[in-house]
């Protein structure tokens, strides 16, 4: 089933797209001393990378900074943004369904997730986070759905309760499973 075969909800219509103020960007020449102090600034776990063009390229959160910097004791102003970033990220389109990547995020475990535009600009990026608010109401009219289609309305309850504790821990399993 695609996002066009069920009603749902594009990034766009997010309350989050508007008002999220726009990414970091870098060009990957940049060092990684010049990002994580822009971070520090903005309070921002993560920076895109960008070419000439502005087009995504890469992406470089603090969990790169830990594991290829910190980790590996190199000096931050001598490394480039393209030696620590993930090169090639997942991206999104603004009439993108919101579960859909949602699922895809968890599948593939990343946490952030750029959305650009038709010439492949990032205009802004969604964490795992943005979603909570979206997929714990949608859970439940879903549960609520499965239980009176399948049981009829006195089973209800328990699942829509099933279904929380169920999201509760795989929310738990894959936010541990990150850190």
């Amino acid at each position: 089933m695609t996002a066009t075969d069920r009603p749902g909800m594009a990034l766009r219509d997010r309350p989050e797209f508007k008002s999220k103020p726009k990414p970091l960007t870098f060009r990957e020449t940049a060092t990684v001393l010049e990002a994580v102090e822009a971070m520090n600034a903005r309070n921002y776990g993560s920076v895109i990378v960008v070419d000439d063009d502005e087009k995504v390229i890469g992406v470089a959160t603090e969990r790169d900074v830990m594991r290829k910097i910190v980790g590996e004791r190199r000096n931050a102003a001598d490394v480039t943004l393209a030696e620590i970033m993930t090169r090639d990220p997942r991206v999104a389109r603004e009439t993108d369904d919101v579960v859909d990547w949602l699922r895809i995020m968890s599948n593939e475990r990343f946490r952030r997730l750029p959305v650009v535009d038709a010439e492949n600009r990032v205009k802004m990026v969604f964490t795992q986070g943005d979603f909570v608010g979206y997929t714990w109401p949608d859970l439940i009219y879903q549960a609520g759905q499965m239980a009176r289609a399948s049981f009829g309305r006195s089973y209800a309850v328990w699942m829509i309760g099933g279904g929380i504790m169920l999201y509760s821990v795989i929310m738990v399993i894959v936010v541990a499973s990150m850190s």
